[in-house]
């Protein structure tokens, strides 16, 4: 008899354990070779596992929900469906060495599914059949869409769950708004709605618990314990300075309905600089300092089960405002639906985290593993200062400040980038958009 472990897959250098979000095959089932067979959570992402061969998924043994270290046997498949009840047998007794040969030769083997990627160039097809998720699978055959027909907007063309409900949206007719009946009495005087607000800034959600209840850590809090950790062992040191951002605001109200965000303004504006101070985008190994090729903007995002992830701009200082404005929108919806895939959220080489957004005056960041230093960007507020000609005037100021890994980066480097920070934000913004 042949028992084919499937094991928990390693999908990123750091992951040392996954969750099984859901099982696609249910035991009983037949498998095809690179058939999705399960989803798996690892440190920041969901990822379909495929089947290396043909058979029937047996026996589960990590159920949806349970988590298992990377390398652990998670279900069994085996060639017949004969051989099923041999295999629950060997899954219920702990070992698939448990369970009887049917011939004299070694016919036990040892396969790990893995997380297969589709092709990079946007096709949502793989060796002549569709790449689709889980999800976006099962909402087909709901609604009745052909997946054939559908081109995947998810990452390298993978069908997602949003190009089947936007298939199935197509060709309904809008719904028409419905007419009021005339009154049957003088209408009263108008009433004046109320004055709109402005929304306030999104609030990662918390998941809620009862008092004095122990809420396990998700997969993504793990792994930001994991990193933190490995953290304290480095020497690190802040610097803060003060700029004015009248001129990346007035810039910022130009561009902003072409689709440009403010993110992407200080993506692009401390990736230039940084062309100037390599050092800064450096990072410590143990055989010395390593200056990075290319210059990757990783961003702080928080996910709304408590998460956090750092999606990454590759090579800011290149790429245009307004092309790097829609790779950033594309980047954080993928990333809050676990789509992104592992070098987009792991390459970067100098960390952004701006939580002005949410009032926040100033604050410290913690330096991420793999990293030279990180910016921390405090709120931009009307400030009184005193002008170059002796008088008083009203300036939009706001606060940063660095946080560098001392063994590799000294205060003078940190002091001199933030310097030619300021200057470029204060003097040249416009220089952002060319």
């Amino acid at each position: 008899m042949s028992i084919y472990e499937v094991f928990m897959p390693a999908l990123s250098s750091t992951m040392t354990e996954g969750k099984i979000v859901s099982w696609v095959k249910s035991p009983g089932d037949k498998v095809e070779k690179g058939e999705t067979v399960v989803v798996v959570e690892s440190d920041k992402a969901d990822m379909d596992v495929e089947s290396f061969y043909e058979g029937y998924l047996a026996h589960i043994l990590v159920q949806a929900g349970e988590s298992a270290a990377v390398g652990n046997a998670i279900a069994y498949i085996v060639e017949t469906e004969a051989e099923i009840e041999a295999a629950k047998a060997a899954g219920n007794s702990g070992s698939a060495a448990a369970a009887p040969a049917a011939a004299p030769q070694p016919v036990a083997a040892t396969v790990t599914a893995a997380a297969i990627p589709t092709s990079q160039n946007g096709s949502n097809h793989k060796e002549g059949r569709l790449v689709v998720s889980p999800r976006a699978r099962k909402l087909a055959k709901e609604l009745k869409v052909d997946l054939n027909t559908l081109k995947g907007s998810g990452p390298y063309g993978r069908i997602i769950a949003e190009d089947v409900e936007t298939a199935a949206n197509k060709g309904k007719p809008a719904a028409s708004a419905p007419v009021a009946p005339k009154p049957s009495v003088a209408p009263t005087a108008p009433v004046a709605p109320p004055t709109p607000t402005a929304p306030p800034a999104p609030v990662p959600a918390v998941a809620s618990a009862i008092p004095g209840q122990v809420v396990p850590l998700t997969t993504f809090q793990n792994a930001v314990v994991r990193n933190m950790v490995a953290t304290l062992s480095v020497p690190v040191f802040r610097v803060g300075y003060t700029i004015t951002t009248d001129g990346l605001d007035k810039l910022y109200k130009q561009i902003k309905s072409k689709g440009v965000t403010m993110t992407a303004l200080l993506a692009k504006a401390v990736a230039v600089t940084l062309q100037k101070h390599p050092l800064i985008n450096a990072s410590y190994s143990d055989q010395g300092i390593v200056y990075h090729s290319d210059i990757n903007i990783s961003v702080a995002v928080a996910m709304d089960d408590g998460g956090l992830i750092t999606p990454v701009l590759k090579n800011a200082d290149l790429v245009d405002i307004y092309s790097l404005s829609r790779t950033w929108k594309s980047l954080v919806d993928r990333a809050r639906a676990k789509q992104l895939q592992p070098d987009e959220y792991n390459s970067g080489t100098f960390t952004v985290s701006n939580l002005g957004m949410f009032g926040v005056d100033t604050f410290d960041a913690i330096l991420p593993p793999g990293q030279g230093a990180i910016l921390a960007v405090g709120a931009s507020r009307p400030q009184i200062v005193a002008t170059p000609d002796g008088l008083f005037g009203v300036r939009q100021q706001m606060q940063v400040n660095i946080t560098a890994d001392h063994r590799i980066i000294y205060g003078a480097h940190a002091a001199a980038f933030l310097q030619d920070l300021a200057k470029l934000i204060e003097t040249n913004a416009q220089s952002l958009t060319l």
